[in-house]
């Protein structure tokens, strides 16, 4: 690890923004030579902090799970973060947006685990058999980066910019569907933003969750039963403020709705 490179510091510097809803400058920028594997350090640092404070880790959640996005970070793979209790809001609730520095909010589809995964070897098939119900979804996310100016660690380091997510009501079992050609309508204070398909979460949503499961094994960390899977972004996200409603349609999977106040 780079000397230059302070873990424990830089995920307190992530925290503080968080919580004082003051953003800090791009951290690659400043230190340059810091790798993945630092900033997933620096994430999990961020982590292991707030479950010392009493949060409980519900979920996982996977981004840059689209061509255009890996491309356009320079990455050949998605990335991770944590969801945690306090980050879940309930379907059709409002949410305070000074609570964030810059929200976005984006439709995905989440998985209900059953049973443990642990990569690796992990396939799209072992992660169906292993999901109880796939769900509506909306991810709020944020960046604690001064004007979203962020590369892969800063990303990373910032928990994979999570914010909150939002759960639909209606949970749907996998038998029968074929989540590549589940379509998603996503709407903004009551206009269609845009359109979106299973197939643009790496062709498969349940292959970013089998990538997830094989991933963590890196980590000595497996999926675990009762856990929600955010599988990544079936569209772009879009800007977030007060006084906007959010609204995601999914073919058989139901709607999911969160206004900001």
């Amino acid at each position: 690890m780079s000397t230059s490179i302070n873990v424990q510091a830089l995920a307190d510097e992530l925290l503080r923004a968080q919580e004082q809803r003051i953003p800090v400058e791009p951290l690659l920028a400043r230190f340059p030579d810091m790798t993945v594997s630092q900033a997933y350090q620096i994430q999990m640092a961020g982590i292991n902090k707030r479950l010392k404070a009493g949060r409980r880790i519900v979920g996982k959640k996977i981004g840059l799970t689209s061509r255009a996005m890996q491309e356009a970070f320079g990455v050949f793979e998605p990335d991770f973060g944590h969801l945690l209790d306090d980050m879940v809001i309930l379907n059709g609730q409002t949410i305070a947006a000074n609570r964030m520095l810059q929200p976005r909010c984006e439709a995905e589809i989440a998985f209900l685990l059953k049973r443990d995964l642990t990569g690796p070897g992990v396939t799209v098939a072992d992660v169906l058999a292993a999901t109880e119900a796939v769900l509506p979804a909306l991810e709020i996310i944020d960046s604690r980066i001064a004007d979203w100016k962020i590369k892969l660690q800063d990303t990373i380091a910032d928990n994979a910019s999570s914010a909150f997510v939002v759960l639909g009501h209606a949970m749907t079992p996998v038998h029968g569907l074929d989540l590549r050609l589940i379509g998603m309508v996503f709407e903004k204070n009551g206009r269609i933003l845009s359109t979106g398909a299973g197939a643009a979460v790496l062709g498969h949503p349940a292959a970013a969750v089998a990538w997830l499961a094989n991933k963590l094994h890196e980590f000595d960390v497996a999926l675990k039963a009762g856990e929600v899977i955010l599988s990544g972004a079936l569209a772009a996200a879009a800007p977030a403020a007060a006084g906007d409603h959010f609204r995601a349609e999914l073919d058989r999977l139901g709607s999911v709705s969160v206004c900001f106040v």
